[in-house]
């Protein structure tokens, strides 16, 4: 079988769906691996790299002649529809977000897979591309942040004077939330965290930082994630969360809930509270943002309440991007392991007894296969079979977490 790979277009994207090293195992597994011309030389992989690891190097791909199509960001609904019936996918799909894709590739008849539908569980862990990118993030975020501080993040005892370390303040601890305390730990600073799910204490702890408790209820939804709070609750929470937000000297939020806008967690007020020169990163920016007035790519000046200075309101956009080598080793791994799962021979057979394979499946035979996405589109189209002979909804849930949700 043929499985091409495909060279990102979307502006700013230099992560690779395929690596030297990925090509080697999907060669092993008996595939034929076709890669455009170009498509590593951002994350540092050369044309003749990949040649050397066993790849077809073609200037484009031809998208009807595939078995499998590996790539990073969702596909154009033109790129689904190019592609041959019966063919497999494997990627980020953002399914809450990209209807019209997903609507494309039930009415081809794709088999595709969106790797934000991995289910949380110990044997998929090699698989979880949101886990892997989220790591990326959170380190990602805290060099933002200490570029623009100005000043030192660790404590430094000098002839001239002492200067004590910065106060760094992260707010949700999934995994990105827990590498930027790492990161932060490890720079120097005194890390402080907060989550609504009673289970971060002990993580937040494991990083070196300290768990900042709030009088609310708990808020953890299955596998894992965080659940929405309520309106009063969440204003209570930033109520809470505002004095321990105007004594850091850098705020990053990482907080998400799977296939919804990002909670709200700073607003503007809380913002200019914080002393002059301060710094908050919002990993959230692209799914709506969990400080008031972040926009994605952008730093904001903030005018302080005092009208002394001001803070700088950073809005992270592509943070796994900006480090195209690692990110772009970590999800090249990702998707060439859930090949490896369905890979039989050399012939990639879903083998859909298998909760893993029937979890990250979006689509198949026609079917919207992930329930939530599929009464998206029912309800988007009005009717209960848009696709002619495809059928929109099934039994099969999969996994509950449907959005973009790079930052958990």
């Amino acid at each position: 079988m043929r499985a091409g790979i495909a060279r990102e277009t979307l502006e700013g994207e230099r992560r690779v769906a395929a690596t030297p090293e990925t090509v080697k195992q999907l060669v092993a597994l008996g595939l034929e691996v076709e890669i455009e011309s170009g498509a590593g030389m951002a994350s540092g992989h050369s044309d003749d790299d990949y040649r050397a690891a066993g790849a077809v190097v073609v200037q484009s791909l031809v998208l009807g002649s595939l078995d499998v199509y590996c790539h990073v960001r969702p596909m154009e609904p033109s790129t689904a529809g190019a592609l041959r019936r019966g063919s497999v996918t494997v990627g980020l799909g953002s399914p809450s977000s990209e209807l019209p894709t997903v609507r494309a590739l039930a009415a081809g008849g794709i088999t595709s897979f969106a790797l934000e539908l991995v289910p949380r569980i110990s044997r998929a862990q090699s698989m979880d591309a949101l886990t892997s990118q989220a790591l990326v993030a959170g380190y990602r975020c805290v060099l933002e942040a200490a570029m623009r501080l100005p000043r030192f993040f660790p404590l430094y005892m000098t002839a001239a004077g002492t200067i004590p370390p910065a106060r760094v303040l992260v707010l949700g601890a999934g995994v990105a939330g827990l590498q930027a305390i790492g990161t932060a730990k490890r720079l120097g600073a005194r890390v402080s965290a907060n989550d609504i799910r009673p289970a971060s204490a002990d993580e937040v702890a494991s990083m070196g930082g300290t768990f900042i408790k709030l009088d609310l209820e708990t808020a953890e939804a299955s596998g894992g994630y965080a659940r929405e709070l309520s309106a009063d609750r969440g204003a209570m929470q930033r109520a809470l969360l505002a004095p321990h937000v105007a004594q850091a000297d850098v705020l990053i939020t990482t907080a998400a809930v799977p296939g919804r806008r990002a909670p709200l967690l700073v607003t503007r007020e809380m913002v200019q509270g914080m002393r002059p020169g301060s710094v908050v990163v919002d990993l959230a920016a692209e799914s709506g943002g969990n400080v008031e007035g972040s926009i994605p790519g952008q730093d904001i000046p903030v005018p302080t309440g005092n009208g002394q200075g001001v803070v700088t309101l950073v809005g992270i956009k592509d943070p796994a991007s900006a480090m195209p080598a690692d990110a772009s080793r970590l999800y090249a791994k990702n998707v060439s392991n859930l090949l490896a799962l369905m890979t039989q021979d050399g012939v990639v057979a879903p083998d859909f007894e298998d909760e893993v394979v029937a979890g990250t499946c979006l689509t198949h035979d026609g079917e919207v296969r992930h329930a939530p996405t599929a009464e998206a589109l029912t309800a988007l189209a009005g009717e209960t079979a848009p696709f002619g002979s495809g059928q929109v909804g099934s039994s099969h849930t999969g996994s509950s977490h449907t959005g973009s949700e790079g930052v958990r």
